[in-house]
């Protein structure tokens, strides 16, 4: 697998993402051999979390008497990393959005590569986007402790570029594991082109989870088709996300594929972004036992 850090910016279509592990010289000691489900009942946690960069909102107003906070780097941000990684630990695969890929605003920090090495997580990889000179670099994120076979990463179309997926592999052929980490953008008219863009990508993986923050809800037009192009399936309850300090709108979701059983979703009420973290506890056919097997880390709660 890759080990070297793509250069930030933009990537073309389908050009491979670096998947790396945390600790290159040694491998990671494998979970207890109790620990893993049988495969007709194997279940993995997953997590999309809009981190914002690491910067506190609690309140419409915030937006403006911190934006000053929001583009430089400072102790609360690195607090508040912390606090996300004790929770990470909890997960077996997790999608970030806005992550800092390494500018001013974080102290030229990788916050994907932080996040991973402060949780224990074994493998990593990121999707720098938004460049916006040494100030700003947003990204997407994924931190996994099974190991993908492939990572690709995918500018996604839109007048405004910017905006990514990560297509993320975890094993082979038709009983591959597909899930695609996605940041979309605020307009419905981008978003549409967004979302066919990515029912191509899932076109033909069966297997499948759809995760991030995609700016509308599952009922919007654009989802809808989503819906009706691909196997995914909508939701059966609603969890909203946005915003943080009293969420009405669920704009960040884990979706699936009529295969994999979609247990439950919850959020996570410790939250220092403006989106509350989305959760989801997910059931794989026992097809797909191999693909996520030996998963790596700290033992998940």
């Amino acid at each position: 697998m890759p080990v070297v850090h793509i250069a930030p910016g933009m990537l073309d279509p389908q050009r491979p993402a670096s998947i790396i592990s945390n600790d290159m010289n040694r491998p990671v000691p494998p979970r207890s051999p109790t620990t893993p489900l049988p495969a007709a009942e194997r279940t993995l946690r997953l997590l999309s979390c809009n981190i914002l960069a690491g910067a506190s909102v609690q309140r419409y107003s915030d937006y403006v008497t911190r934006s000053v906070n929001a583009v430089l780097p400072g102790r609360n941000k690195l607090d508040n990393l912390d606090s996300l990684a004790d929770l990470l630990q909890d997960f077996d695969v997790v999608g970030l959005q806005e992550a800092d890929a390494g500018s001013l605003r974080s102290g030229f920090l990788n916050q994907t590569r932080y996040l991973a090495e402060a949780a224990g997580m074994p493998f990593w990889s990121h999707q720098p986007n938004r460049p916006m000179a040494r100030v700003a670099h947003s990204a997407n994120g994924l931190i996994s402790r099974i190991e993908p076979t492939e990572v690709i990463d995918y500018p996604l179309p839109g007048r405004i570029r910017g905006r990514g997926a990560l297509f993320v592999r975890f094993g082979d052929g038709p009983d591959a594991l597909v899930v695609v980490i996605a940041h979309l953008s605020l307009g419905a008219q981008a978003r549409v082109g967004q979302l066919a863009f990515i029912a191509e990508l899932l076109a033909n993986h069966p297997h499948a989870v759809l995760m991030g923050d995609l700016n509308t809800v599952v009922e919007s037009p654009e989802m809808q088709r989503l819906f009706a192009r691909t196997s995914l399936q909508m939701p059966t309850s609603h969890t909203p996300t946005f915003p943080s300090w009293k969420p009405r709108r669920a704009l960040d979701h884990i979706l699936t594929s009529a295969d994999i059983k979609l247990d439950r979703t919850w959020t996570l009420p410790q939250a220092f972004s403006d989106h509350l973290p989305i959760a989801a506890e997910i059931r794989l056919p026992p097809s797909l036992a191999e693909a996520t097997a030996n998963p790596q880390g700290p033992v998940r709660k």
